[in-house]
C-alpha cells in the first residue's frame, strides 16, 4: 500500500513539475528578435572639463562588443530599430578617505555619461539618462600610472548599467 501510494505521489509529483520550470533568457537581453534587427552606435565626444582623449574609443569599443556579445542585434551606421548615443559628460578625480594629518589616503576617478536611447518601433521605451561609475586609487600612485586601467574598469561598469537600462529591460 505504501508502495502505491509513493507511487502515486511521485507520479503527481512528475506532472505538476513542468508547470514550474521557470524560463530564462541567458543572453541579459529582452529583446523581441522578430521586431528589433538593427541597432546604431553613435559616438560619445567627451564634453567633460578634464580630457582624457583614449577615453572616448574605450568606451565605445566596450558598449558595441558588449552588445555584439550580448544580443543578437546587428550594429549599423544608418537608419535603425534603435540607437544608442550621448556624450562624456564628467571626468573628475576627487580625494577620498582623508587620514588623521588632514590628507586624502585615496583619490577617485568618476566618469560620467549622458546616454540617450531612442526606440525607434516603441517611443515608450525611449531614455536619456545619465550613469556614472567610479574607481578610488591610492593617493600615492600618479593618474597617468593608473588611468588606463581605471578607465577599462569604469568603462565596463557603464557598458553594463547601460545594457540593463536600455536592452536589458531590468
Amino acid at each position: 500500500m505504501k508502495a502505491k501510494l509513493l507511487l502515486l505521489f511521485v507520479f503527481l509529483i512528475g506532472c505538476c513539475m513542468p508547470a514550474c520550470i521557470p524560463s530564462f533568457k541567458l543572453n541579459g537581453s529582452a529583446l523581441d528578435y522578430t521586431v528589433y534587427k538593427t541597432i546604431r552606435v553613435g559616438e560619445f565626444p567627451i564634453r567633460a572639463a578634464l580630457v582624457y582623449a583614449p577615453l572616448q574609443q574605450t568606451f565605445e569599443n566596450n558598449l558595441q562588443d558588449y552588445i555584439q556579445r550580448n544580443t543578437r542585434l546587428q550594429l549599423t551606421d544608418s537608419s535603425s530599430d534603435l540607437e544608442i548615443e550621448g556624450e562624456i559628460t564628467g571626468y573628475a578625480l576627487s580625494p577620498q578617505a582623508v587620514t588623521e594629518d588632514a590628507y586624502a589616503s585615496k583619490t577617485r576617478l568618476t566618469i560620467t555619461v549622458r546616454v540617450k536611447y531612442t526606440d525607434n518601433r516603441k517611443d515608450t521605451n525611449n531614455i536619456d539618462q545619465s550613469f556614472s561609475a567610479y574607481r578610488d586609487f591610492d593617493a600615492t600612485e600618479l593618474l597617468v600610472d593608473v588611468q588606463d586601467q581605471l578607465c577599462e574598469e569604469i568603462s565596463k561598469e557603464l557598458v553594463d548599467l547601460i545594457f540593463n537600462a536600455t536592452l536589458g529591460n531590468w
